[in-house]
């Protein structure tokens, strides 16, 4: 790993994956791992109930989701309601 790393192989370019869009269900190869899903067919949730509460979460991740700009918190929301539905089956 250490010799990758001097070749400049490894490692993560995580300013380029923060300028990444959020997949927008238009592309199936979008699917997050690990568990692959039909960005396609994948519905919002209709609108209900909001619980207000507070969330940690990583810096980085909550920067990357807000740059995103209006919404973000409809993403977040929409992203946890799949995953929770893929394992709730």
């Amino acid at each position: 790993m250490k010799s990758r790393r001097a070749r400049g192989e490894a490692g993560s370019d995580w300013r380029k994956a923060a300028g990444q869009p959020v997949p927008d269900g238009r592309d199936p190869d979008d699917a997050i791992e690990p568990f692959a899903m039909d960005w396609v067919t994948t519905e919002l949730p209709q609108p209900t109930r909001k619980a207000h509460m507070t969330l940690r979460l990583d810096a980085d991740v909550h920067e990357w989701f807000r740059a995103q700009g209006r919404g973000y918190q409809t993403k977040i929301n929409a992203i946890l309601r799949s995953y929770f539905e893929h394992h709730r089956r």
